[in-house]
């Protein structure tokens, strides 16, 4: 057998917790439990709600729930969290849970960041069927000073001996490159910090869910690696039939995106996929509506024999390629309110954490 050196890091969401921000924005003790606790269905056969199983409705300002959380992933075979990082021109969100991994040492379980740089906006249907939004916290990037006070924040966390490192640099995501209007140079002034901090550099991993179109402008702007998601890919190449119905079910049924996962599924992992520097990600699940209501998508019929079928071809794929190329991404370890998360629920227990084991022990 080949040898393998697969690795999977799960994105890693700390909205877990409350902050004064989401008490002004949407009440008093708001967390992700909020939209995950008030979660109805919108057809006969949609699994919701969903309710979490051997970790509970968990606050992450704990540390021995941080510790059970990455013992359960160690256990079952995930090789590290990337946790989502908040930064709005030094103004930070949700980073208490992170900050206190870094600091205390603990629990000892591998990890990245990912800047999910995007404005926060809130979403709500009006009567005639229209969405509005309203801006929270806006994501600007014409503040010189702020790419170095960024860099010298998360530094520390780079030099962690935790921190997962690729070709011996720090692994950094950004989550929209596309909304970057000078990626490029932030990527250069980042490189040259970190060689001053005597780093051999960082290396940068873009996300992408339309990665035909944007895989050759990421590489020229200096991503080292991007990551595909490919859910807009597989809204978008519905046939016009298949939009035309769900079209007609939102507006008569108030029914929400749906789409089967095995169908989905099939479409993750194309191509340029096969790419060394291009590292798939895996779905448990996904569904959107504790958040968004019925302008949410959902992948019906998920189970863990169809994860493990999925699973398998993503580390087929990423088996071929040279051993430090061996990467892909879990969407999600904890996103409960879009449907995608490894942790074990009342409906499934530990069965999707079983599966990702079964799979992966294949390839060893």
């Amino acid at each position: 057998m080949k040898e393998c050196n697969i690795k999977a890091y799960a994105f890693y969401l700390p909205q877990y917790h409350p902050i004064k921000e989401n008490n002004k924005w949407w009440g008093a003790g708001f967390t992700e439990w909020t939209n995950v606790g008030k979660a109805k269905k919108y057809y006969k056969d949609h699994y919701q709600p969903k309710v979490p199983a051997d970790l509970g409705y968990y606050d992450l300002r704990l540390e021995e729930t941080r510790i059970l959380q990455a013992d359960m992933a160690r256990r079952y075979g995930i090789d590290g969290f990337c946790y989502y990082h908040y930064w709005f021109g030094g103004h930070q969100l949700l980073e208490r849970p992170f900050n206190e991994v870094l600091n205390s040492g603990s629990p000892d379980f591998p990890f990245m960041l990912c800047w999910a740089n995007e404005s926060w906006h809130s979403k709500f249907w009006n009567n005639d069927g229209t969405i509005s939004k309203e801006l929270l916290i806006e994501q600007k990037y014409d503040d010189k000073e702020d790419v170095i006070r960024h860099f010298n924040y998360v530094l520390t966390a780079f030099r962690d001996p935790r921190y997962i490192k690729i070709d011996g640099k720090p692994a950094f995501v950004i989550y929209l490159p596309d909304d970057f209007p000078d990626v490029k140079n932030f990527i250069q002034q980042w490189q040259e910090l970190a060689r001053q901090n005597g780093l051999d550099g960082i290396f940068f991993i873009g996300q992408t869910s339309l990665p035909e179109s944007q895989y050759e402008k990421f590489k020229n702007q200096g991503f080292d690696a991007i990551n595909t998601t490919r859910l807009r890919d597989v809204l978008q190449k519905r046939s016009s039939y298949t939009k035309t119905i769900s079209r007609v079910k939102r507006t008569i049924f108030n029914q929400p995106i749906i789409i089967d996962y095995k169908e989905a599924s099939l479409n993750f992992v194309k191509k340029l996929e096969y790419e060394d520097d291009v590292f798939p990600s895996t779905f448990p699940n996904w569904d959107h509506t504790p958040r968004s209501g019925r302008a949410g998508l959902v992948l019906q019929n998920s189970d863990p024999q169809k994860f493990g079928k999925h699973l398998e071809q993503v580390f087929e794929c990423i088996s071929k390629k040279p051993l430090n190329r061996q990467i892909c991404f879990i969407k999600s370890w904890n996103e409960w309110g879009e449907g995608n998360y490894m942790e074990p629920d009342l409906k499934f227990g530990t069965a999707y954490l079983k599966e990702f084991l079964r799979v992966k022990k294949k390839f060893y």
